[in-house]
């Protein structure tokens, strides 16, 4: 068993911004749960009280550099008057293969850079960069980065963090019981620096509401966010966190 502080751990919620149930997952998870910093959305609906409450929650922040938009009723749109980012309805394409596809370099860039404008000017602090959904605009991420003076999340894009090991909570197995899951996966840490990748948000109408029962993205509404939110909340979790010593950091603070 490592000492106390040999092993960090950073819990990331992807998506602040996206809808109310979203913002209020990832303050709860913050609150009541492990959750240490917060990807956030600055071109999407609900943005605004998603900066808020991050505040409030003294929460580390990310730019969740966004080029895509994959919900059915939920759409957003550029910041930026970029007509390669949008699809036939004006708002971000679905896809991250559509999106790569369309992209013009320059209004990526510009669009990236907008959305880091709107959040620092909602009072964020933003500490690193990742994408939405995945790697689309290469580009677009490393002008972020270069001028937020920050580093990328991921792989893939330089200059980036390197961690001893990724955890991806959203989508373990353990639907019914991600808790236990997750304070077994937190119990097997090794010395070093390790990372959580989760996307909490609060069950009901609201995320029910965001895409088609048929989606292929319908888990990703409900389910696989209510079973986040339960596991960083959970009692089992934070006893590991406790008996372990694991340090819960932000990339703030490495």
């Amino acid at each position: 068993m490592a000492a106390m502080s040999d092993v960090r751990l950073v819990v990331q919620g992807d998506d602040l911004g996206m809808c109310r149930a979203v913002n209020a997952g990832i303050a709860l998870a913050a609150t009541d749960g492990i959750l240490t910093q917060t990807s956030a959305m600055a071109a999407t609906p609900w943005f605004g009280e998603g900066a808020r409450l991050a505040r409030e929650c003294g929460l580390g922040t990310g730019l969740h550099a966004t080029f895509t938009c994959e919900w059915d009723f939920l759409r957003w749109a550029p910041l930026t008057a970029a007509r390669s980012l949008r699809g036939v309805d004006g708002t971000f394409h679905r896809t991250v293969e559509a999106a790569a596809a369309a992209a013009d370099e320059a209004e990526a860039i510009a669009e990236v850079l907008a959305q880091a404008e709107r959040a620092i000017a909602a009072g964020l602090t933003l500490s690193y960069v990742d994408p939405h959904m995945g790697l689309s605009v290469r580009a677009g991420y490393e002008a972020a980065c270069e001028r937020l003076q920050v580093k990328f999340i991921y792989p893939g894009v330089k200059p980036h963090h390197r961690w001893d090991s990724f955890i991806v909570l959203s989508t373990a197995e353990a639907i019914d019981d991600r808790g236990a899951w997750l304070a077994d996966a937190l119990d097997r840490l090794s010395p070093g620096t390790h990372f959580v990748l989760s996307h909490p948000g609060v069950a009901g109408e609201e995320l029910r509401a965001l895409t088609s029962p048929d989606s292929p993205d319908i888990d990703w509404t409900e389910r696989f966010r209510a079973a986040d939110l339960a596991a960083l909340c959970d009692p089992a979790v934070r006893a590991v966190v406790e008996r372990r010593g694991i340090e819960l950091v932000a990339v703030r603070d490495l």
